[in-house]
């Protein structure tokens, strides 16, 4: 067998994750992300150059009208294009349910515990992930409502 340096060929390089933890493969001319996500960056990267043209088009106009009214409409501009940016990274985030132990997959079979973290069927148990939940507080404290003091009026001896 040939070594790869005597026949010119490249060894094919290990498999990298997406970097937006998506469960998919990219690569480094995606800049390690899978397909789905760089063509969601682009899109997003449009979506905002677009309101930037936009909001630019509005201050030119208003310009002649006041200098105050064109700054508090650039300052809406760029604060509608950092919220809508905001909300479409949510969104993408949204439909991800991943174990918040082992990053696992769960779709609909996530387990949601007390401490408010997602987790699959092997670390839902809450000493399997370190739970930071205090069980046995909020177990006396359920005791201790629905189990009143009851102190008996004293009765007059005859």
């Amino acid at each position: 067998m040939e070594s790869s340096k005597e026949t010119g060929c490249r060894a094919p390089e290990d498999p990298v994750l997406c970097i937006n933890d998506c469960d998919f493969f990219g690569s480094a001319a995606t800049m390690n992300m899978c397909s789905k996500c760089q063509k969601d960056m682009i899109l997003r990267k449009h979506e905002h150059a677009k309101l930037a043209a936009a909001s630019s088009k509005d201050v030119v106009r208003r310009r002649s009208s006041s200098d105050e009214s064109e700054l508090a409409l650039a300052g809406v501009a760029v604060a509608s294009a950092d919220l809508a940016s905001q909300i479409s990274q949510m969104k993408s985030k949204e439909g991800l349910k991943k174990c918040t132990a082992c990053r696992k997959c769960v779709g609909l079979t996530g387990f949601s515990c007390k401490c408010g973290d997602l987790f699959c069927a092997v670390h839902h148990y809450s000493d399997k992930h370190n739970c930071l939940f205090d069980y046995k507080n909020v177990g006396q404290n359920a005791i201790a409502k629905a189990n009143p003091i009851i102190v008996a009026k004293k009765l007059n001896k005859i």
